[in-house]
């Protein structure tokens, strides 16, 4: 089954679920803000996407910029960032086994499918 990491306040999360919904696939919604993910959680989503911590990060949040912006982080204060404040993490998030996209723009998802 498709998972999607989703924040239904976010309108190309939102976007990113319909495009799922639209093409008839059978959808798992991971609302990762109401259910924050955990530090190995987090780590595996990195894994499967193969990037790095940063890149997952939405570094112009108002609280990346107040807390984090311009320190030096290793990978796994950033990944403990995301746990604290999940809002910083990039969505949405698809995941079809063991392929993953941050679907920006929607179009992405098709990587997946």
């Amino acid at each position: 089954m498709i998972k999607i990491f989703h924040n239904p306040k976010c309108s190309k999360s939102r976007e990113g679920l319909c495009t799922l919904q639209d093409l008839g696939k059978e959808v798992e919604i991971v609302q990762y803000i109401k259910n924050p993910l955990s530090f190995n959680e987090i780590k595996a989503l990195l894994k499967v996407l193969k990037i790095d911590a940063i890149d997952l990060v939405r570094t112009k949040e108002a609280v990346w910029k107040e807390h984090f912006k311009g320190k030096e982080l290793t990978s796994d204060a950033i990944i403990q960032a995301m746990v604290d404040f999940p809002q910083l993490i990039e969505r949405p998030i698809v995941v079809n086994g063991n392929k993953a996209v941050i679907a920006r723009p929607a179009e992405k998802i098709k990587e997946v499918l």
